[in-house]
């Protein structure tokens, strides 16, 4: 009788010790969903991604990366064609190999009115009757009627609203040099404009593939210098920002070498250093999809959180 207490109790301590040991349990990382209402802007998802250091420092704060089309970020099964950047994956990775120090990413889903919050609003003062004739053939809607255009209140929820909500409930670093903001596309665009418009809020910006074209068919398409009128008004000072810029070669992103090797010239004009405060890269072969910025997710984060 007494062998089989033994035994029992022999079990039940193995048992506890793979439930509760201290080498046992290993916290993970977490992506939290939300609906977010805006005054600004229409309701939108909103995914929070906490890396497993979060909860094994419960003391400790952390930088924020901002991220648009949120939805694409995490989870394949809201990403378009079903092919997400696994964020959360790289992130990980990166942190694990002593690359960057662990960081909190919010994403931010997308609506249907993506152009209109994404496109830089006070660079519509530059563009001209012929850019707006090019932007409706080209299948932008509506795009000559400036009260369409939603950027500077995009940018009103994402420091008004958002930002705030995400720092009164995570433990966050909430100075601009911990505070990064980026995305791919017309979302790299957006997040251009949000470091020149909020300076003291973002001090890094990620710009992935950023579509300088405007259109998708023509790499001289003229509504981009507007843009670059604008950045050279109100890049931020290089002394305390830093800003990622890259492109591929094929697909649409084969347009944008004309265009940002003028951005570039801009970044030399008002001060900032390649390889130190700003970075734009080549990557041959690379696409405009998911699986691209999949592929050099852990370049930008490098960029923006180096360990």
């Amino acid at each position: 009788m007494k062998r089989h207490i033994v035994f029992f109790i022999l079990i039940l301590t193995l048992f506890t010790n793979l439930l509760f040991g201290q080498n046992t349990i290993e916290a993970k990382d977490k992506v939290l969903v939300m609906d977010f209402e805006s005054a600004y802007v229409k309701a939108r998802k909103v995914q929070i991604y906490l890396p497993k250091e979060y909860e094994e420092n419960p003391s400790k704060h952390f930088p924020v990366l901002y991220m648009q089309d949120g939805q694409n970020l995490f989870d394949p099964q809201t990403a378009y064609k079903g092919r997400a950047w696994e964020l959360d994956k790289s992130s990980r990775n990166a942190i694990k190999n002593n690359e960057i120090s662990p960081c909190i990413i919010v994403g931010i889903s997308n609506v249907d009115t993506r152009f209109f919050e994404y496109f830089p609003q006070k660079a519509t003062v530059y563009l001209t009757k012929e850019d707006y004739v090019l932007m409706e053939q080209g299948g932008l809607e509506q795009a000559s009627d400036t009260s369409n255009y939603l950027a500077d209140n995009y940018l009103k929820f994402l420091v008004n609203e958002l930002k705030p909500f995400i720092d009164k409930n995570y433990r966050t670093k909430t100075e601009a040099a911990s505070t990064a903001i980026g995305g791919s596309s017309s979302g790299a665009l957006i997040s251009l404009y949000a470091i020149c418009e909020y300076p003291q809020i973002f001090g890094k910006a990620a710009c992935i593939s950023t579509h300088w074209s405007v259109l998708f068919d023509n790499e001289f398409i003229s509504p981009s210098e507007s843009i670059r009128t604008y950045l050279k008004h109100n890049l931020p000072d290089p002394k305390t920002h830093r800003i990622y810029f890259d492109y591929g070669t094929l697909a649409i992103d084969r347009f944008y070498e004309v265009h940002q090797i003028k951005v570039d010239q801009l970044m030399l004009e008002k001060g900032y250093i390649k390889g130190k405060n700003w970075e734009t890269l080549k990557f041959e072969g690379a696409t405009h999809s998911e699986d691209s910025w999949k592929k050099r997710s852990n370049v930008f984060l490098q960029f923006l959180f180096k360990a």
